[in-house]
């Protein structure tokens, strides 16, 4: 008798997700034979909210698009709004930068392997990545003075310096992270339970991560060799030497190398930056209204191309603000990877593209169907929108709020 077609929906809600998002499976037995990914349910409109508010105020807003790229999503704003107004960055403030940009990329690439390592049930891997990444978040605490949104960059350059005395720190640090990665890429390599875990587990051809337009690891892993720190330049990774990490597994073996290899790089161009890292101001006076103009602009976050697009009117808000967050290139490709595989590898290849819904996530523009036309929100009518769908849920903000004034005046 032939197996059934079965529908099994997992999330928005699931343990193996740690943001909501809903992914609709056919399954026939155990194997996958389609796969539908529903966007939605984390969506802020933070790019609605960014034209309401001045450069200054979007550029931590954009920060906010991700926790673990905060630093990405802020270095690609600016640059755009820099680019319109013609600002020249000064080159001590471009390597502060590109310093932050790497040590975000330590960061977020352990973060992901102690994830991976998790969803296949190597928590002993959780456990000393994750203990590394505290390394890197107390320099980069030291560094900016928080382990998360960093608040490093401001138009113009940047708004702390790096002082003689913190080199050393970052340097040793480094050297400690680069001995423990030296052991990961050991296990990675020769240990037969890992690498027949994660071998064949979500392929992915060159060709079809071309056609799909995978971006990051994710493509690196499947042989493209495409990276925009190497291929245009920004900040000073133009004066930089590094090597474009590929792998031509092409599958989530392949993307664990590529990360493997990319911190490896990312402790070389941290000690290079140190190194050529010249003197001088690190920020140039930015006009507080920004000339009528368009740019876009183009970033290697940890996970891949991010891109923004920012339109200026003359005025000191932005027209125009739109992010193209690299999960957003990525998801499509996961069930092209799914597909002909099997259900228990599921959250180990949704996880191999270091996903970030938050990131994702977008509104669409509905028709009101009684006057034919479809109507453009402000943020106060979002907002009120948002409230009103939540209430009709049954959910009471006022009360809540209540509630909340209760507790902390009681504490």
């Amino acid at each position: 008798m032939p197996e059934r077609e079965v529908k099994l929906t997992i999330g928005p809600q699931h343990p193996m997700l740690k943001e909501p998002e809903s992914f609709l499976l056919t399954l026939r037995g155990e194997k996958i034979t389609d796969m539908t990914v529903r966007l939605g349910y984390n969506h802020r409109g933070i790019e609605k909210a960014c034209e309401g508010r001045t450069y200054i105020q979007d550029m931590y807003l954009v920060e906010r698009v991700c926790g673990i790229c905060s630093h990405s999503h802020s270095t690609c704003f600016i640059q755009a709004v820099e680019e319109i107004a013609g600002l020249q960055v000064p080159k001590r403030g471009l390597y502060i930068r590109t310093l932050i940009s790497e040590l975000e990329r330590i960061h977020s690439h352990l973060l992901w392997l102690g994830v991976a390592g998790h969803e296949i049930g190597f928590d002993t891997l959780l456990m000393y990545t994750w203990r590394d990444r505290e390394l890197v978040m107390d320099i980069l605490a030291l560094l900016t003075g928080n382990r998360v949104n960093y608040g490093m960059n401001t138009i113009g350059g940047v708004r702390r310096d790096i002082t003689a005395e913190q080199i050393p720190q970052i340097l040793s640090t480094i050297d400690t992270l680069e001995e423990r990665t030296k052991y990961y890429v050991q296990v990675g390599t020769q240990e037969i339970t890992l690498r027949e875990r994660l071998s064949g587990v979500g392929k992915l051809s060159k060709e079809d991560a071309i056609h799909l337009g995978a971006v990051g690891p994710t493509a690196r892993a499947s042989g493209v060799n495409r990276d925009v720190r190497h291929d245009d330049p920004y900040a000073v990774y133009g004066e930089l030497s590094f090597n474009v990490i590929t792998d031509d597994h092409s599958d989530v073996y392949g993307r664990t190398l590529v990360r493997l290899g990319e911190l490896m790089e990312a402790y070389k161009l941290v000690r290079q930056i140190l190194k050529q890292m010249p003197e001088g101001p690190i920020v140039v006076k930015a006009p507080r209204k920004i000339p009528a103009g368009q740019a876009i602009s183009r970033y290697e976050a940890p996970r891949g191309e991010d891109v923004h697009y920012v339109k200026a009117n003359g005025s000191d808000k932005p027209e125009r603000v739109k992010v193209r967050a690299p999960t957003l290139a990525n998801v499509q490709v996961v069930a092209h990877m799914l597909k002909d595989g099997y259900l228990a590898d599921t959250p180990i290849v949704i996880a191999a593209i270091d996903p970030c819904f938050s990131c994702t996530d977008r509104a669409i523009a509905t028709t009101n169907i009684d006057n034919g036309r479809t109507d453009r929100m402000d943020w106060p009518t979002l907002r009120t929108y948002g409230i009103d769908w939540y209430s009709k849920q049954g959910i009471d903000f006022a009360e809540l709020n209540r509630k909340l004034r209760t507790m902390r005046e009681s504490n």
